[in-house]
């Protein structure tokens, strides 16, 4: 299964916010969309992603003054992004290693759509759940 899929199923629909945006405003973004991750655009362009481990781990070592804090001074600027024609197998593999949960699908510098580590278990589930019928299927008429 292709990036491509996922996104078919999903949806190409981002939530984005600016860099300039207050880290409180951001809490209230993340809650809003029920999202753990935003992408953060500048003039167009993915300027990194900010997610809810950013910002708690930014309160716990600032304090609550991070809440007034911009959301550049807290997002990770360090992008792993994936291509629509990217495999399940090989983007679970890259979060895993990375640790990353969520990544932006890029095209052309355009970004088209995000895919969380839950999208990829829903889908290796889908398959596997296919591959039991099949199987299922075969062994009933045998």
């Amino acid at each position: 299964m292709r990036i491509a899929d996922i996104l078919r199923s999903k949806g190409p629909a981002v939530v984005t916010v600016d860099p300039g945006m207050l880290v409180g405003e951001l809490i209230g973004e993340l809650s809003r969309h029920n999202v753990g991750a935003l992408v953060v655009m500048e003039e167009g362009t993915v300027a990194g992603i900010v997610t809810e481990r950013d910002v708690v781990r930014r309160i716990y070592e600032r304090g609550r003054e991070v809440l007034d804090a911009r959301v550049a001074d807290i997002m990770t600027t360090a992008i792993y992004a994936c291509v629509p024609s990217d495999t399940v197998d090989s983007l679970a593999e890259t979060m895993t290693e990375r640790r990353i949960r969520h990544l932006p699908v890029i095209v052309d510098g355009r970004l088209v759509g995000i895919v969380s580590i839950g999208d990829v278990v829903k889908s290796r589930i889908g398959e596997l759940q296919t591959e039991r019928d099949q199987l299922e299927s075969y062994i009933d008429r045998g």
